[in-house]
């Protein structure tokens, strides 16, 4: 009965070696995605416009997750003219300014989290030829309350916690498996 024994702890090992495989297999592809990418902003990088906009917006190829997020608009001494939280709806980031913000040149420095979890920033410049006038809109409350999670990372989750629960699975079926051979002997 020892052979019958062993055989079964074999079997534990394989099935245990292939499922750890194929999750390991699994976290490489998630790692790999590339970080989300600037697409444009308004005002645009070196652009002139005729007064200082109510809000800065940045649109990135793929949702930003909404977590520790910041716009800075900088002008020329380097005081930040950023007029409350960061906005982030969608693909678009944006950040209201102070109204009265004068004319001048202005620094936009930003920091946001890709929805592959790590951290992008990156910096644009533009000329205000006026004041701000008006106050930015404020954006929806629903609009705000978006987690900014996106479905990758909980796709990958749930596999993830598919993979462990077949793994405890298995671990228990070859563990039943081995202890009734055992009593057999």
């Amino acid at each position: 009965m020892k052979t019958e024994n062993n055989g079964l702890r074999g079997l534990l090992v394989r099935v245990l070696l292939t499922l750890a495989g194929a999750a390991l297999l699994m976290v490489p592809a998630a790692a790999a995605q590339a970080h989300d990418s600037l697409e444009s902003s308004n005002p645009a990088n070196d652009s002139t416009v005729s007064a200082m906009p109510a809000k800065i917006e940045l649109t990135f190829d793929h949702t930003p997750i909404a977590i520790n997020s910041i716009v800075r608009v900088e002008d020329a001494a380097g005081a930040d003219h950023a007029d409350g939280p960061v906005e982030i709806v969608d693909n678009q980031v944006s950040q209201a300014v102070k109204p009265g913000a004068p004319e001048g040149k202005y620094t936009v420095v930003w920091r946001v989290v890709s929805s592959d979890g790590h951290p992008i920033e990156g910096t644009f410049s533009f000329t205000a030829g006026g004041p701000n006038t008006e106050a930015a809109p404020t954006a929806a409350a629903a609009a705000t309350a978006d987690s900014g999670l996106p479905g990758q990372l909980v796709v990958v989750g749930v596999i993830a916690a598919v993979l462990v629960i077949a793994l405890v699975v298995a671990g228990i079926v070859i563990r039943n498996r081995l202890r009734n051979a055992e009593d057999e002997s």
